[in-house]
């Protein structure tokens, strides 16, 4: 199958570091691609990148055609950035930041029904659609940030650390409903993540990024399998 998404040669420089260095890849429509790493291997400008939240060389393609170099732009042409620590808009309503995600795209989609869809899906989100979102707990918080990016109509979801500082009770949530709506909508993921166990759950298979570039390309089941535990770690636990 071709690629919904094609990412050729991308590198992101700040000043003289190299943040990512000719990373490219594709992901088909309606999969989940995880890019797993330690913090500081590049990541999340990666997914910047993509996004065009920050700026790149090389070529990012939605469908054969070159996703616009602006932020906005790209979300108009259906590539949304979901930001680690959720970052929603803290002082605003539930409602109100449904209502924010559909600023570019009011115009073209019918937003009141995607928030009504959302809400069917997420009743604790529809029974706190008044209450500002920076009293939500974390895991809600984080279902507020996917469902506002849910709002632009996205083609291509990029996830930045979706589990990051949840509960392991908010992560099963948030796991159920990226499987639900990546079916229901048939969106192609690219999933950025630390918790290698979590992203086993979602994508079914993973590039590894070490210092900006990859390494390996591992299945779920790879993904999955537990880190080696060090000799000399394991010594010490018996000591």
């Amino acid at each position: 199958m071709t690629a919904q998404l094609e990412v050729r040669d991308l590198a992101v420089r700040y000043g003289q570091a190299l943040a990512v260095r000719g990373v490219s890849f594709g992901i088909e429509r309606g999969e989940t691609l995880a890019v797993v790493g330690a913090n500081g291997g590049g990541k999340s400008s990666l997914g910047k990148a993509v996004a065009r939240l920050v700026g790149s060389t090389g070529d990012v393609l939605l469908d054969g055609t070159p996703v616009p170099r602006t932020a906005v732009a790209a979300v108009g042409a259906g590539v949304v950035y979901v930001p680690e620590g959720r970052m929603v808009f803290t002082q605003l309503s539930v409602a109100d930041n449904l209502r924010a995600g559909a600023f570019s795209v009011r115009r073209k989609h019918d937003w009141e029904a995607r928030r009504a869809t959302l809400y069917e899906r997420l009743p604790r989100l529809a029974e706190r659609a008044s209450v500002r979102a920076g009293l939500l707990s974390g895991g809600e918080q984080q279902l507020l940030a996917i469902g506002r990016a849910l709002m632009a109509f996205p083609s291509v979801l990029v996830l930045d650390e979706p589990s990051l500082g949840l509960s392991p009770s908010a992560v099963v949530t948030v796991t159920d409903f990226l499987r639900e709506i990546q079916q229901e909508y048939d969106m192609t993921v690219l999933l950025l993540e630390q918790n290698a166990a979590f992203a086993a759950k979602l994508a079914r298979r993973a590039l590894v990024l070490e210092l900006g570039v990859v390494r390996e390309v591992v299945d779920a089941a790879t993904l999955a399998e537990p880190a080696p535990v060090p000799a000399d770690a394991e010594s010490a636990e018996r000591q």
